[in-house]
């Protein structure tokens, strides 16, 4: 039955290795947390005099380079000077030259916010008169490219390696102490340590490269490195790599020292072990919390220590449930988990379960503040996804407890027989080892005749044994009952006084075999119980799940959160109003969907000065996080429906990414129009979007 499982293991990790594959590949670059609120000159503005500076104004703090902010005349050259400056709160600015000429400009920012993600962005606003220009922004995109992906698989290793790191370690000490001494348990917490160590320095390489040029020859830029360790993230990442030396301290005396205790010296140790464990485990859980979501916005002094239970609870409930899959496909014969391992498991699990649920309602309440944000937001989408799956675990789990409450009904009976059967094997050993020589001679010499026929007799069965006892087994089948028989003389023969030695070493190989077909009877024995059979596949797909949900986490971490890009809307909105209302325009913002890949945005109308008679109009398409991107074709019409006029067309030309003009556009009489905005992005992609507005 091991050998049908096994395929079947093999192909359920192939899959779910490729469906994580796909979702990491359809993260796309790590989505910005902080948001550009506010601009002076503001976005698609003409002015009658070209200005000193510009400033940017965000959602939170961020973090400037020397070219985090630049400013690029119609032909691509640049006109700031200086290097950028915080001048108050979350506002920035740069200075420019004197004497600019009339013409479109753009501006672009690349800068990394308080919660350690990068941010970039363009627009572009006219001195005197728009006019065409040649810089093209629409690969202005923070975190992609070759060094995106990687430091994005970067942290889904570090995550996946805290996990396994933590959870399998916590199994042992918790549930199933005897499993220290087993290879594959080992195994398992020490890849977990490789793995997030490995991450860890390949995200210290990569975060200079990832936050500013995005090229693949800076990984190992030593100045960028330099940087790096002067921010709030590289300080986490160094502290981790601390934490992980202690990791490893721990690991050896947890595998070492801790399996070769007796029961009662392993009490004390056991304490030791899990209060210094829960430290080092806090600890590593803080250098996440203390460098992303969690170190900003509201209530960061709770929601760092919220974070990291949460964390803990995570690596308690998936790492326990890697651990327990390990132990139940690769445990050895003579040290099978118990039914009492896996029930003091399933308390873990329901007590991390509850942890995770009241973290996460927090968590939910702080990143998203709204119920609306839960699908009006990508946050909220991928959160749904989230709560989606956990329910899909609970209930494996809850069918996971159901085979482990059979199993324990069935362990008792099944531990007892065992015991009947070799209770009067071991008696009758000792009563071997009691005789005289003559006697124990002529003793080994009989079982090592009756062990010859009874392997004869099974291997005509086709019966498989393991260990060292297969080589004599292929050797007593190769020979007759005849030559067994010669062979058995032969030893009997050769047992004299003279000779213990051989009698000795004769005796032990015969122990080893007869312990190799006990240890390959238990085997088939408890791969044979269907109750321990369900208990593995639940837990194979508990595993399974947990995969594919860990991925999902790791894109939730890298996405802004939905009350971050609502209130930048809010403000974006606010501001745009107030422009609006000081110069007589009129501005409309529209969200649409026209269902295709890369198919949600804003489109932004602006109409100045909103009259009878000629008007400037501007149009500016987003995507839902503010920054803008082309399409391929945008049009407006305009209808007054009170008096049937219209529908009046305007087809504007494209000026710059994400921005589009018209002038002279021509209202014929005040009312209430309905301005109508149709967006194709793809050749079978398209939508209109409408709202109404007074006009004159």
């Amino acid at each position: 039955m091991t050998q049908t499982i096994a395929p079947r293991v093999r192909t359920l990790v192939l899959l779910l290795l490729a469906a994580t594959g796909l979702l990491l590949a359809g993260a796309g670059p790590v989505s910005a947390h902080a948001a550009l609120t506010g601009s002076d000159p503001r976005q698609g503005a003409v002015v009658d005099k070209a200005p000193t500076q510009v400033s940017l104004t965000f959602s939170e703090k961020v973090a400037l380079s020397d070219d985090s902010l630049r400013v690029l005349d119609p032909k691509g050259k640049r006109i700031d000077r200086g290097d950028p400056a915080n001048v108050s709160g979350t506002t920035y600015a740069v200075k420019l030259h004197s004497g600019l000429p009339d013409g479109t400009f753009t501006v672009t920012y690349q800068v990394v916010s308080e919660d350690s993600h990068p941010v970039a962005g363009a627009y572009t606003f006219s001195i005197g008169a728009p006019s065409q220009t040649t810089v093209s922004v629409s690969a202005q995109e923070a975190g992609g490219g070759v060094v995106g992906w990687l430091y994005g698989f970067g942290r889904y290793v570090s995550y996946a390696g805290f996990i396994v790191l933590v959870g399998g370690a916590a199994f042992v000490l918790a549930c199933w102490q005897r499993g220290s001494g087993v290879r594959a348990l080992q195994r398992l917490v020490v890849s977990g340590w490789l793995a997030l160590t490995a991450a860890t320095l390949g995200l210290l390489l990569l975060r200079g490269s990832y936050t500013s040029t995005g090229k693949v020859g800076d990984i190992f830029d030593l100045e960028l490195l330099g940087q790096v360790l002067q921010t709030k993230t590289g300080a986490a990442l160094v502290s981790r790599l601390l934490l992980l030396a202690a990791a490893a301290l721990f690991i050896a005396v947890l595998f070492g020292a801790y399996d070769k205790r007796e029961d009662e010296e392993k009490r004390d140790l056991t304490f030791g072990l899990a209060i210094g464990g829960t430290v080092v485990a806090a600890g590593l859980a803080a250098s996440w919390a203390m460098s992303e979501h969690a170190s900003t916005g509201l209530q960061a002094g709770i929601a760092m220590p919220v974070d990291v239970v949460h964390l803990l609870a995570v690596a308690g409930w998936l790492g326990g449930l890697a651990a327990l899959l390990v132990a139940l496909y690769r445990a050895p014969a003579d040290t099978p988990v118990e039914a009492s391992a896996v029930r003091r498991f399933s308390r873990v699990a329901f007590g991390s379960v509850l942890a995770l649920v009241a973290t996460g309602i927090y968590q939910s309440w702080r990143q998203l503040g709204s119920w609306s944000a839960f699908t009006g937001t990508r946050y909220g989408q991928l959160l749904l996804v989230k709560i989606g799956l956990v329910v899909l675990l609970v209930g494996i789990a809850w069918v996971s407890r159901r085979w482990t409450a059979r199993l324990a009904e069935t362990a008792v009976p099944a531990e007892t027989a065992e015991t009947a059967v070799l209770k009067p094997r071991k008696a009758k050993d000792a009563v071997e080892r009691e005789k005289e020589p003559g006697e124990a001679e002529k003793g080994a010499d009989e079982r090592e005749t009756k062990a010859a026929h009874v392997r004869e007799t099974r291997a005509d069965e086709g019966e498989e044994t393991a260990g060292e006892g297969e080589k004599e087994h292929a050797a007593a089948r190769s020979g007759t009952s005849a030559s067994l028989s010669v062979s058995g003389k032969k030893a009997a023969s050769a047992a004299v006084p003279g000779k213990k030695g051989g009698d000795s070493e004769r005796a032990a190989q015969l122990a080893r075999q007869q312990d190799a077909i006990d240890a390959a009877r238990q085997k088939r024995q408890r791969d044979a119980d269907p109750n321990r059979f369900g208990l593995r596949r639940s837990v194979l797909a508990e595993a399974g799940v947990a995969v594919v949900l860990l991925a999902v986490t790791t894109m939730l971490t890298s996405t802004e959160p939905g009350r971050t890009e609502e209130e930048a809307k809010a403000a974006a909105s606010s501001s745009s109003s107030a422009d609006a209302s000081a110069s007589g325009a009129l501005t409309l913002d529209m969200s649409f969907d026209t269902g295709g890949e890369d198919g949600k945005g804003v489109v932004r109308v602006d109409l100045d000065p909103a009259r009878v008679g000629g008007n400037e109009m501007h149009v500016y398409v987003q995507r839902p996080n503010g920054r803008a991107f082309d399409i391929p074709e945008v049009k407006i019409a305009f209808t007054l429906e009170a008096q049937d006029i219209g529908p009046l067309p305007v087809v504007p030309d494209h000026i710059a990414t994400g921005h589009w003009s018209a002038s002279g556009v021509q209202i014929p009489m005040a009312g209430e129009w309905k301005i109508a905005v149709t967006v194709r992005t793809s050749d079978i992609d398209q939508t209109t979007v409408s709202k109404n507005a007074q006009i004159g």
